[in-house]
């Protein structure tokens, strides 16, 4: 072998491949040092987590690591998270006595003993009864599937219709853009409160769906925005473009490589929503507007309390507390899904 020439490793760690030489000279210095420099740079940044450096061998039995994706780093660091854990683990109790409260409440929400109107906490009976005479821990507990239930169909179906809306003026632009700014500024305009009185005032249905649907028709926007934003960052990536180049229709472009790469944004301003809907029906069921008897709701408990609280505070406490846990709850999910799903806070 020629002096001038030295072995070098091979690319590949496949047993029997060949190995490749390189000029003596161009070994850390030269064009061919530097480009040898910038292939080593480059390969240890894509080499997968767990896997050896070049020129050793892995260990017997040991898989070369994935690269994680952000959906996997997220979880890594949600499960990390102490706020995430703890809020967490508040709202899968919440959604399990939501479907089936009976499992701590024995009693009958709607059970009315007027001898013990407004009587505090007594053994049985820990949260005290209302001005009817009804067990106020029954109450509470059977009032968390109707603030759940509004909660998590109107964050669903504001979510839906918003990325929705916005995905399709973020990817196709041009009038139909136009179309959907100037209509989310109208519902923009919009008061919530004042809305929902006037929507809700004529409806005689005690079920959540008018509440829910309500909520659906004016929370839209919001999400509507963020996803036409993040459409439009993603839509202008390279692997889009190339994706189009290859001959990738719109369908696929919007399935395959853009809602992925975009759904981040909408599922964290959803999750923070969620609180907020639960807040808005307790909110309009306190003005009479919102769920109606003989619904058992937090708002309607409260809004029944609000004239006592001078002579049982208890009516007002117990259900205005668990509101509080719920939305504070959802609302720290929401903190910690965000920060775990932005790169920029990492």
């Amino acid at each position: 072998m020629p002096e001038s020439y030295v072995p070098r490793e091979p690319r590949s760690h496949v047993p029997g491949e060949p190995g490749s030489y390189v000029p003596k000279e161009a070994i850390g210095h030269g064009d061919g040092g530097t480009a040898a420099l910038a292939i080593g740079e480059a390969e240890s940044l894509e080499r997968p987590a767990g896997a050896p450096p070049p020129g050793e061998r892995p260990p017997a039995g040991v898989p070369l690591g994935k690269p994680r994706s952000l959906w996997s780093d997220a979880w890594h660091d949600l499960r990390r998270n102490p706020v995430f854990v703890v809020s967490a683990l508040v709202i899968v109790f919440l959604l399990v006595i939501a479907v089936w409260p009976q499992l701590i409440a024995t009693g009958n929400p709607y059970r009315a003993d007027l001898s013990r109107a407004q009587q505090g906490p007594q053994p049985g009976h820990p949260f005290g009864f209302d001005t009817q005479g009804r067990d106020l821990y029954t109450r509470v507990v059977y009032g968390a599937r109707a603030s759940i239930t509004v909660g998590v169909c109107a964050t669903a179906g504001v979510a839906l219709l918003g990325s929705l809306l916005g995905g399709l003026a973020g990817f196709f632009g041009a009038w139909w853009d136009t179309l959907l700014s100037r209509l989310a500024d109208v519902f923009f305009g919009i008061p919530v409160i004042l809305g929902g009185l006037v929507f809700l005032s004529v409806v005689t249905s005690s079920t959540v769906w008018p509440v829910v649907g309500f909520i659906v028709l004016l929370g839209w926007p919001q999400i509507a925005r963020i996803a036409r934003g993040s459409v439009v960052t993603a839509k202008q990536n390279d692997y889009v473009q190339a994706a189009r180049a290859l001959g990738a229709g719109n369908g696929r472009l919007l399935l395959r490589h853009i809602a992925p790469n975009a759904v981040a944004p909408v599922i964290v301003v959803a999750t923070i929503a969620l609180g907020t809907y639960i807040a808005l029906e307790a909110t309009l069921s306190y003005l009479g507007a919102g769920l109606k008897p003989p619904t058992v709701s937090w708002g309607i408990d409260i809004s029944t309390a609000s004239t006592h609280i001078r002579s049982a505070p208890h009516m007002l406490l117990w259900p205005a507390g668990a509101l509080s846990i719920t939305v504070l709850a959802f609302i720290m999910l929401g903190d910690a899904v965000r920060d775990a799903l932005d790169p920029k806070l990492r």
